[in-house]
């Protein structure tokens, strides 16, 4: 099924008709889900109002840490078949992982304040949420600063396979070593482990928040794919327009 789609003709009729589809839910998703946890979710018994924030936090750092597993993903199929479209969804998955990271690093800090007392703290979890926002930011940098297409596709997947290491690492942060923060609430062994009225917001939020992540990896790739078009189409008319005047060159008799 992926190989069929990897022919870019068919992955952009697949893409453009699953473009508004993830658009739309993703906007029906987020803005009710906001709805739900900013004025129906009652106000939790320990951190008052405060709780709030985590409608926009724990979708942000969760639809991150899939979105580099998105990027490693991509990167190990271009590296290994060398296929265009995988590179274009690695390098489309990059601003937008590193945008969801620093939205859930910072509304961390707003959080961390009134229940920590700090905005930062070098905490387990902190710290590797804080490095996988780096990788995302060094594979954009160095598919920016290399000239060679080939090589800056390679050394910027080979980049991003090596930092998945680092996932395990987010989400197993908080059992391995003494931590602010709370244990796993939502993917646990037993289920998970907060109230419904919260629970069902923050999971209408997360897929929100993926279906967002999807919606404008789709868009940039699409676009992506028509420069390339515009591009090819631009060279071959002029390499039209040389070859049309080099004939008319060599005919001419007073040449």
């Amino acid at each position: 099924m992926l190989s069929f789609f990897a022919n870019p003709i068919r992955f952009q009729s697949l893409a453009k008709w699953l473009v508004p589809i993830f658009g739309i839910t993703a906007f029906g998703l987020i803005v009710s889900a906001w709805i739900l946890g900013l004025f129906v979710v009652p106000i939790d018994y320990q951190q008052g109002e405060t709780f709030r924030i985590i409608y926009v936090h724990v979708p942000a750092v969760t639809v991150a840490s899939l979105a580099y597993a998105f990027l490693a993903s991509a990167s190990f199929v271009s590296f290994v078949w060398r296929h265009s479209l995988a590179d274009s969804a690695a390098k489309a998955a990059a601003p937008i992982g590193a945008a969801l990271t620093f939205l859930g690093l910072a509304t961390g800090a707003l959080w961390g304040k009134p229940m920590w007392g700090a905005y930062w703290v070098w905490d387990a979890r902190l710290t590797s949420t804080l490095v996988m926002f780096f990788l995302f930011v060094g594979y954009m940098a160095i598919r920016g600063a290399i000239r060679d297409e080939t090589t800056r596709a390679r050394i910027a997947a080979i980049t991003a396979m090596i930092g998945a290491l680092n996932l395990p690492i987010i989400k197993f942060s908080v059992d391995w070593w003494s931590s602010l923060h709370q244990p796993a609430s939502l993917l646990r062994a037993g289920g998970p482990g907060i109230d419904s009225s919260m629970l069902y917001p923050v999971l209408m939020a997360i897929v929100g928040y993926g279906c967002l992540f999807g919606w404008l990896v789709l868009l940039k790739m699409l676009t992506e794919l028509d420069q390339r078009r515009s591009l090819t189409l631009m060279r071959r008319a002029a390499g039209r327009i040389g070859s049309s005047a080099s004939v008319q060159t060599t005919e001419d008799p007073n040449a």
